[in-house]
């Protein structure tokens, strides 16, 4: 998955023979390799984190109620203000998450370690959350969190934003009126910015996680920005674009479903648009 891709290169070293080199590439050597049910693994953790995550909603409608917009004398609430909204939402909705997260970017990583020539650190999701906790701690559940958290802020705050821009703008430009045709199409060029600045937040959150630690710190890198440094200096600006494309291809299609049922649910709901 994404997990493997952004992985390429840990702490500057380079890939084994062994190492996956594109989407397709990884697809097929983890499908030959590891057996096609590899391919989701860390689902059930995923599911857990998605759940966790969906909480990004409810602080992203209170921030633009109370502190944006109605709460506080009615005024409009710009697509920034949407989109500063939904980053601090995404933020603290992805520090509740964190642990999920850490979880699940482990568990898609134990097929590559077995290939490697290590032995599997944990039988299943559970029991890697028994085992984090009993060699790190209750805390060591939350390593990672800070790199975990900004990639969710920069996410969700050119999602919302470039969602709402884009649907004024089409509206204003185009007619089309309100409705789903309006939503997905304002979802794509969402989706579409957001993979461009996200994918980079994206791999420095991945390798963070997953880095190894001595002493609560990190073997590769001590924070995002030496993390940053390290990817750029020893592979290059393209390093911080592995995975681009099945990242892209995993969300396309998540956020015109999203935007469109959101969108829907908040006019059953007798709620105004987003």
């Amino acid at each position: 998955g994404k997990s493997g891709r952004g992985l390429g290169g840990m702490g500057g070293a380079k890939t084994s023979g062994r190492g996956y080199l594109g989407m397709w590439s990884t697809l097929s050597g983890i499908g030959r390799n590891e057996g096609l049910l590899k391919l989701w693994q860390g689902v059930s953790a995923a599911n857990i984190r998605h759940t966790i995550y969906s909480t990004r909603l409810v602080f992203c409608e209170l921030l633009c109620d109370r502190v944006f917009g109605v709460g506080v004398g009615g005024r409009k609430v710009t697509p920034a203000k949407k989109g500063v909204a939904a980053g601090i939402g995404g933020a603290m909705a992805q520090f509740l998450a964190s642990p999920t997260d850490l979880v699940k970017v482990r568990l898609q990583m134990e097929g590559r370690r077995v290939l490697e020539g290590h032995k599997p650190r944990y039988r299943g999701t559970f029991d890697a959350f028994a085992s984090i906790v009993k060699q790190d701690g209750f805390a060591g559940l939350w390593k990672g969190w800070a790199p975990n958290c900004q990639r969710a802020a920069i996410v969700c705050l050119l999602d919302a934003a470039m969602y709402c821009s884009s649907k004024e703008v089409l509206k204003k430009q185009t007619g089309i009126p309100e409705g789903t045709i309006l939503h997905a199409i304002s979802s794509i060029f969402s989706g579409f910015v957001t993979a461009v600045f996200g994918t980079p937040a994206d791999v420095i959150k991945t390798r963070m996680m997953d880095q190894p630690y001595h002493n609560n710190r990190g073997v590769h890198y001590s924070s995002s920005i030496d993390c940053l440094r390290k990817s750029v200096k020893h592979e290059g600006i393209p390093a911080l674009y592995k995975g681009f494309v099945p990242f892209w291809a995993r969300i396309a299609p998540w956020y015109v479903i999203f935007w469109v049922v959101y969108e829907r649910t908040r006019q059953l709901a007798g709620v105004k648009y987003f």
